[in-house]
């Protein structure tokens, strides 16, 4: 090993997989550009926080990222060395490495799905299929074909051994994968009762019944874990062991329901398509249909309401138009109100900054980055922004009987990330500080806090910029409340 090798192996260890011992590298080279890579990475990631803290990140935001002058995976190394940093620091910088990352990655997949869709019917395999949308839908997560096909190699040979107590000369035990058995009904049944036994009496796979519409039973690496989920993901993995066993099964696509056929015809073919999670959904049908208005129209919809890249909405609306012009209430209406939306974001100024000092503010108890606590509903939650007085609307105010608390909506009023992934406006009456602070597991932690020092949060950097006075109180509390002498 020479010292090029040496070094990289010792700081990124994780691209030694790039590189095969036969092959003739310039070590210099590759470090340099590894080295170019990571201030590439470190200068965008810095970035983000300016330019998208006021809003979620829209999908053109990632247009400098698209035309990287370095090798995308010395890029994503760096971005993975940033999730990676031990310790409560650089939240903010790991919020957005990881934005960046799960949009790198789902390119990288759909490009691999449409290569996929291209192919003829007859190489595509259903599990390859299943495995390139549970990719395309948890970009971050280790997910590959070759790890489930071993797992679902696991159960086949599980079903052989099965299948050799009831006929030691079954076929299917010395025959290649795939190959059918053609016209041998007899031992065809014998392979699904075999498979029957393993699959539901043995492993108890099941389909979920309480939690039907819960995501985690449409990923097929999710399936095998839980040996839980839904009809078409169940019977993907229950197809690919039949195949392998010599017995052919074909996929048939019911009105709510999806079903597998047992046949000895030609193989048919099936497509299903079962707020992110939503967005991704319309993103692989829309690569397999560009043109379905229907579809157009709901990702036109959602991306207007979500409020994220108007200018996407007109191309979209203005492709719907082309192709069913009877469609030009809807796409009107849309364009109008989009139109606006692009003319109040040129109009808005720099962000609004609250000052403790203004009059206005002087009931305001609670800062930025305290953990706090709901008396009434006992969640725990951190301050991530407030209010003098509630700023929400009549109807909000009336449908969460704002009107019934002592103080009602005159009061102040604090925006909070809680435990359970959800955003909350909290009256300051049923806010009170948490005895044993912690921290709080919310995925948008890093947008508006750079670290956490055990008690409390540290504002980032575009944080701090709208309540400026916020952390000097925020210390001054986290002494007095906990502190040796703690009240």
């Amino acid at each position: 090993m020479n010292l090029f090798t040496y070094v990289l192996s010792c700081r990124w260890p994780s691209l030694l997989k790039y590189y095969s011992h036969t092959e003739s590298v310039s070590w210099l080279e590759e470090y340099k550009a590894r080295h170019n890579a990571g201030l590439e990475a470190q200068r965008i990631v810095a970035s983000f926080s300016k330019r998208f803290f006021s809003e979620h990140v829209p999908c053109d935001g990632f247009s400098d990222i698209e035309t990287l002058g370095c090798p995308s995976h010395f890029f994503e190394d760096e971005l993975m060395c940033i999730l990676n940093m031990e310790g409560r620091k650089g939240l903010t910088w790991k919020y957005y490495a990881k934005k960046i990352l799960y949009f790198l990655r789902q390119q990288n997949i759909l490009k691999n799905l449409k290569e996929y869709l291209q192919r003829p019917t007859d190489r595509q395999s259903f599990l390859e299929g299943a495995v390139l949308i549970d990719q395309y839908c948890n970009p971050l997560s280790d997910i590959c074909l070759k790890g489930v096909q071993a797992q679902v190699d696991d159960i086949t040979d599980k079903v052989r051994k099965v299948l050799r107590t009831k006929n030691p000369r079954h076929p299917s035990l010395a025959s290649k994968a795939g190959e059918v058995l053609v016209s041998e009904v007899e031992l065809q049944r014998q392979v699904l009762d075999a498979m029957n036994c393993v699959l539901y009496e043995q492993l108890k796979y099941k389909g979920n019944e309480l939690d039907y519409y819960n995501s985690l039973n449409s990923y097929i690496h999710q399936v095998l874990i839980r040996r839980t989920g839904i009809p078409i993901s169940l019977s993907v993995l229950y197809l690919t062991i039949a195949r392998q066993l010599g017995v052919r099964l074909e996929p048939v696509n019911f009105p709510s329901h999806f079903l597998l056929r047992w046949c000895q015809g030609k193989e048919g073919e099936s497509t299903d398509q079962s707020y992110q999670l939503l967005r991704d959904s319309l993103d692989l049908y829309l690569a397999m249909y560009p043109d379905n208005v229907q579809h157009l129209m709901l990702q036109a919809r959602l991306y207007f309401h979500l409020g994220i890249w108007p200018e996407k909405v007109l191309d979209i609306l203005q492709h719907i138009q082309a192709l069913d012009p009877s469609q030009h209430g809807a796409v009107g209406y849309l364009v109008q109100h989009t139109l606006e939306h692009i003319e109040r974001r040129k109009e808005e100024v720099g962000p609004e900054v609250k000052h403790r000092s203004d009059e206005k503010h002087k009931e305001v108890c609670f800062s930025i980055g305290l953990i706090m606590k709901h008396k009434r509903y006992g969640y725990n939650c951190v301050i991530y922004g407030w209010d003098p007085a509630c700023m929400m609307g009549h109807e909000w105010i009336r449908n969460m009987n704002v009107h019934s608390l002592p103080h009602g909506p005159h009061q102040p009023f604090y925006n909070v990330l809680v435990e359970d992934g959800s955003c909350r406006y909290a009256a300051q009456e049923n806010l009170e500080y948490n005895s044993e602070p912690r921290e709080i597991p919310h995925p948008d932690i890093g947008r508006y806090f750079s670290e956490f020092t055990g008690i409390h949060y540290l504002a980032n950097t575009e944080l701090e910029i709208r309540y400026p006075e916020d952390l000097e109180l925020t210390r001054a509390t986290v002494q007095k409340i906990y502190s040796s002498g703690k009240e």
